[in-house]
């Protein structure tokens, strides 16, 4: 069973910065796409950003285009979420998910892994 491990969120001003991090656990991490989700109360969860398997190709929602980096480290199993120019509107728990087949499509039916997730809260 693979496990995802989510930390780095927090309480951040409007404005300001934080990175969030992924642990997978395994050895198959390189062969996975990775994807970032976010989920605020009462809403649906949405795509934020999603990763190849080499990292060479990133997509990210349009609200975080500009703001929001997506990377991975294969020899650290880890998946990053580095956000700045934080707004209110980000405020949510945010997940990440890792796709086997490689889907880096912005669906959350392309991914079979979820973790447990991370909040994120910014104030105004």
């Amino acid at each position: 069973q693979v496990q995802l491990v989510e930390s780095g969120g927090g309480l951040v001003q409007a404005g300001g910065s934080l990175r969030l991090s992924c642990a997978v656990s395994g050895r198959s991490f390189s062969t996975y796409a990775m994807g970032w989700f976010r989920q605020a109360p009462g809403e649906e969860r949405e795509f934020v950003a999603s990763i190849s398997r080499s990292g060479g190709n990133k997509y990210y929602v349009d609200s975080a285009k500009g703001r929001f980096t997506i990377s991975r480290d294969n020899a650290k199993n880890t998946v990053y979420l580095q956000m700045n120019s934080l707004k209110p509107e980000d405020t949510a728990v945010y997940y990440c998910a890792a796709s086997v087949r490689g889907i880096v499509a912005p669906t959350r039916a392309g991914y079979d892994y979820w973790g447990q997730g991370t909040q994120v809260t910014v104030s105004s």
